[in-house]
């Protein structure tokens, strides 16, 4: 079993206001305490309030957004005619763009269900800021997987915790928008360890299910190597997305503490890429031991099915021959023909189901 790492959490938090018309969970950080956000604040309000002293930072929480969400978010951010389309369209492999002073993130946590054994993922769409970070769950769930009108009243985005990687003590909120950013590339990488665990799983029964001649199991190995594929997909995608974040460190004045944070992250998600990796090569390895092993039973089956047509063939043959009617065959008008002839039938019959059994066709 997989170790898990502590994340002692920031602390309670009062419960958020929504902001009027829209499902959006609006938070104001000031000097890492994050505090609900006025009744009837807009999206404008907030940056308003992150722009007004370089220790404050807004949050939102879109657990499902709305198209007339999305198009005030683009308002109050002047969001670019093409990233307003990726946020409206959705279905986007992980990916990480620039448009002016906004970074767009999109990310794909997983979840593996053991029952259908299939990978359940939620897309998530990140922008972020100076002083500003927003998180749009496209699913309507959030990474663990729970629906938007099941999640606790505390915010999500405040729930950030400190890691091993980091000093103790440090607080995730006080080190800027990139810091809750980070912190969600951590709990969907840290998600993905379940699903490969599950995987790894099922490829065990598999195994066992290949050499116990089952039939089903050709199919069972096609679909978790389509499961494991898209697992794959995904994993080195956000590799990509990683990398780029870490070639923004010195363009954004990235804190070495964060910049061991997203190390750490990136050292996880690479152990889940040689995971996956290993898992595809296992599955293929599998498969071909499978089309193996039914070749060689079809092979067997051959050599039973060719065994006894030519058991049959032999009575078959003598009979033809006598039900011939010519009229000068001796046999036919001999008191022991028909007697020699069942003899005949009966002793190739068993002379070569001897033969067979011993050359192991039967």
């Amino acid at each position: 079993m997989a170790i898990r790492r502590p994340r002692p959490t920031v602390g309670p938090t009062p419960e958020p206001t929504p902001e009027p018309g829209s499902d959006a969970l609006i938070r104001y950080v000031q000097d890492g305490v994050p505090s609900v956000a006025p009744t009837g604040t807009s999206a404008g309000d907030a940056l308003e309030f992150a722009a007004s002293a370089p220790d404050r930072m807004a949050m939102f929480f879109y657990p499902q957004p709305r198209k007339e969400d999305v198009l005030a978010l683009g308002e109050a951010w002047d969001l670019h005619p093409v990233l307003m389309e990726d946020l409206l369209t959705g279905r986007q492999r992980p990916k990480f763009e620039r448009y002016g002073d906004v970074r767009f993130l999109v990310l794909r946590s997983a979840r593996y269900d053991d029952a259908r054994e299939e990978i359940d993922v939620a897309e998530f769409h990140v922008l972020l800021r100076p002083g500003a970070v927003a998180v749009l769950c496209q699913d309507g769930r959030w990474i663990d997987g729970t629906a938007s009108p099941e999640l606790d009243a505390d915010h999500p985005l405040t729930s950030t915790r400190r890691e091993r990687s980091m000093p103790a003590g440090t607080n995730l909120l006080t080190l800027g928008p990139e810091a809750v950013v980070y912190r969600v590339l951590d709990v969907i990488v840290d998600g993905y360890e379940p699903v490969l665990r599950g995987l790894l799983i099922d490829k065990e029964q598999i195994e066992r299910q290949v050499f116990g001649a089952d039939a089903a199991v050709t199919e069972r190995i096609y679909r978790l190597s389509q499961e494991v594929v898209e697992m794959q997909q995904i994993v080195t995608s956000l590799e990509d997305v990683i990398e780029a974040l870490r070639g923004g460190f010195d363009k954004y004045a990235i804190p070495e503490a964060l910049q061991a944070y997203l190390d750490d992250v990136s050292d996880h998600l690479t152990r889940a890429i040689h995971r996956v990796a290993e898992l595809r090569e296992a599955l293929t390895q599998i498969l071909s031991v499978n089309a193996t092993l039914v070749a060689q039973r079809q092979n067997e089956d051959m050599k039973k099915i060719s065994g006894w047509a030519a058991i049959l063939f032999a009575p078959t043959l003598i009979g033809a021959i006598y039900g011939m009617n010519f009229d000068h065959m001796p046999e036919l008008h001999w008191a022991f023909g028909y007697p020699m002839a069942l003899g005949m039938m009966l002793g190739l019959g068993v002379l070569l189901y001897v033969v067979f059994k011993k050359l192991k066709w039967m």
